[in-house]
């Protein structure tokens, strides 16, 4: 059995195949999290935590090196005004520090979007739930399992949202 992490335990639980990926050092960069994981940026998968207006939470699963738009995710949420969510309101909403975010194995439950760009991918990797970590697993047992709202939500190449 591998060292568990709450993200770890929570795959086991729903009966999820999984590698968890221990970085050898710091990780510094999407490209060397990629690299060291024999994926490319886009497999990388970042969970964002955004504040709403009145002070719920959503969760956005992108692409590593997508960008959200801003306008394309308020319009999704119905929203007027959102906020990335502060190094302790990530840690406090989650239970994972910063850069180890993930969707599996969360404090409570939160809205769930996920970019549509991750279906196109066979594997991917998700936060471990600690720092210098990763977990790869199939695309399709993410989006089968947590069932996330699926949209466009980055932006296009000139930086913009629509």
């Amino acid at each position: 059995m591998q060292a568990g992490t709450p993200v770890t335990v929570a795959l086991e639980a729903l009966g999820l195949s999984y590698r968890l990926h221990l970085h050898p050092g710091p990780v510094r960069s999407l490209e060397q999290a990629a690299r060291e994981r024999g994926l490319t940026p886009e497999q990388i998968v970042r969970s964002l935590l955004f504040r709403l207006e009145g002070g719920s939470f959503v969760l956005v699963l992108m692409p590593g090196p997508i960008k959200v738009s801003w306008p394309k995710l308020r319009r999704h949420l119905g929203v007027t005004r959102l906020t990335t969510a502060s190094a302790d309101e990530v840690e406090t909403v989650t239970g994972y520090p910063p850069g180890a975010v993930s969707p599996f194995g969360l404090l409570r439950p939160l809205r769930l979007l996920a970019d549509r760009r991750l279906a196109d991918q066979k594997m991917i990797s998700i936060g471990a739930g600690i720092r210098h970590a990763g977990v790869l697993l199939q695309a399709h047992d993410l989006l089968r399992t947590l069932e996330p709202e699926l949209g466009d939500f980055s932006e296009d190449a000139t930086g913009r949202g629509p």
